[in-house]
């Protein structure tokens, strides 16, 4: 299975230096918490993971390819924003995911649908926020991907749709894959975290496995992260 390997990977813009100098490895298996402020460089770094952002310098290496056509068969990618067609129904959607990619389950797909209440005859227009952002997820989750890439998977929705959505992505995901979650609500998805990334201002400032943090530290990620992140 797949292995995402970082190096010295920096991403400029105009003024801005959005990541400086990041090197990671992560291994298959692992629930990974990108955790950071807004603005740290966490959508960044998973837009470039997912190859929609080339690298200044450095690179990524996702079962040892660079990000494009090769990876995109084995990454799954959830953007922090709603990016499906607002005419498509929900069946429309699911029948494109599988034509798409080979490695989705239209069962699986449906049955979660299914179990959120989702009329499948109905356009994206006519849908909630909440009720979008659990379909997007879902048509991701349904795939039986190597990465997953979930970017601020609980952002802007209620507590019952979070509790929801981490069940989903607990529920759903192959188990030899990396899943790497992208949030500044580290409470919320603390207990899932095998691995944890604490990203500042475009560096990584921490990377460590979630158990040594609460046994060295004797503290909770959150606490820790309140502590780095203080203003």
């Amino acid at each position: 299975m797949a292995k995402i390997e970082i190096k010295g990977l920096t991403k400029r813009f105009e003024r801005i230096t959005a990541l400086d100098s990041v090197n990671l490895e992560l291994e298959e298996g692992q629930i990974v918490g990108l955790l950071g402020p807004n603005g740290s460089g966490k959508t960044t770094l998973i837009k470039m993971m997912n190859g929609l952002l080339t690298p200044t310098e450095g690179e990524i290496l996702i079962d040892g390819m660079n990000p494009g056509v090769g990876t995109k068969k084995i990454v799954a990618y959830l953007p922090d924003r709603n990016a499906l067609p607002d005419y498509m129904t929900t069946d429309q959607l699911i029948r494109i995911y599988e034509d798409f990619f080979e490695d989705f389950d239209r069962a699986k797909a449906e049955a979660m649908v299914d179990d959120l209440g989702i009329d499948r005859r109905q356009t994206m227009k006519k849908m909630s926020k909440g009720t979008k952002e659990k379909l997007q997820l879902c048509l991701v989750m349904a795939r039986n991907a190597q990465v997953y890439l979930l970017d601020e998977p609980i952002g802007g929705v209620d507590p019952a749709t979070r509790d929801y959505i981490l069940k989903t992505i607990i529920s759903n995901y192959n188990e030899n894959a990396v899943v790497i979650i992208s949030t500044h609500l580290i409470a919320d998805i603390e207990s899932v975290l095998d691995d944890v990334i604490f990203i500042k201002e475009g560096k990584v400032v921490l990377h460590r496995m979630a158990e040594e943090i609460r046994e060295e530290k004797e503290e909770s990620i959150d606490q820790l992260f309140r502590e780095v992140f203080k203003c």
